[in-house]
């Protein structure tokens, strides 16, 4: 029996070893890009409307932390442990976040570059990118008509939105560009770890939220909540707000994030 289990063991190693492996990693991600860019618009619009309704939940939690904690130096602290939940819903749910698909739209291009392979990554991002920000603009839009929420809880969502106020469009894109990089990282390290999926999300998602950094999808639902309330006008809001985060997302994932992982394959992939 020694004998047996031994091998045996080994087998275990051998396989734990390939899951871990980055051309393993790049190919999984790979694939999965490849699946999402062949979906067709129509599954990618709703997937992406329903990720942006969803996405609110993480604003509905932080301001009811905020509503129920006491003015206190760690009040943001704890707060923040409400902006993971829209991105545990989303992504466990499978849903298109814009964010989540700038790695794995990217790895298929940057692997086989063409034109025909460009179309498709611009086709995808432009769905959800649109899918999510009306599905922002709808649940930011009932909880400014008093639809969502108490009035307490309201208010609290409205004054956690306006830190984003803090920031001009500069500052903005330059803190966008880390929030792509981590959201593109938890792209890449779920395969590796789907039982802590969980964990993995609420970890990444929560240094986002405590460093301020500037997350696109959140960030518009924020923009739209203050927009709709009347704390910023149109022009800032397109311009200093979601045009900024935007391109600090895709400069930190789909540029960043996606050249470091692909970098460390290239030659090893067989394409």
């Amino acid at each position: 029996m020694a004998q047996d289990d031994k091998p045996q063991g080994g087998t275990q190693d051998g396989e734990a070893e390939k899951a871990a492996d980055a051309k393993e990693l790049h190919r999984t991600v790979r694939e999965a890009g490849d699946a999402e860019l062949d979906r067709p618009s129509g599954a990618l619009f709703w997937s992406g409307l329903a990720a942006g309704i969803a996405i609110h939940s993480s604003l509905i939690a932080e301001g009811a932390l905020h509503a129920g904690l006491p003015d206190a130096p760690w009040r943001d602290l704890v707060a923040s442990l409400g902006y993971p939940v829209g991105f545990l819903v989303v992504i466990l749910g499978r849903m298109q976040l814009f964010t989540e698909s700038t790695i794995t739209a990217m790895l298929p291009l940057v692997t086989r570059p063409s034109g025909w392979a460009l179309r498709r990554t611009v086709r995808l991002w432009a769905i959800v990118l649109v899918a999510n920000l009306i599905g922002t603009a709808l649940a930011a839009g009932m909880v400014a008509g008093g639809a969502l929420g108490n009035a307490e809880i309201r208010a609290a969502m409205v004054e956690v939105s306006a830190r984003i106020l803090e920031l001009g469009g500069w500052q903005t894109f330059i803190n966008a560009i880390p929030a792509g990089f981590l959201i593109a990282m938890i792209a890449w390290i779920l395969p590796n770890g789907r039982n802590q999926a969980f964990w993995i999300i609420l970890a990444i998602t929560y240094v986002i939220a405590v460093a301020g950094f500037s997350h696109s999808i959140v960030g518009a639902d924020e923009t739209f909540l203050l927009l709709f309330t009347g704390r910023v006008d149109v022009g800032h809001a397109l311009f200093g707000l979601l045009i900024p985060a935007i391109l600090g997302n895709l400069v930190g994932g789909a540029g960043l994030f996606t050249l470091l992982a692909h970098g460390q394959v290239q030659g090893e992939t067989g394409e």
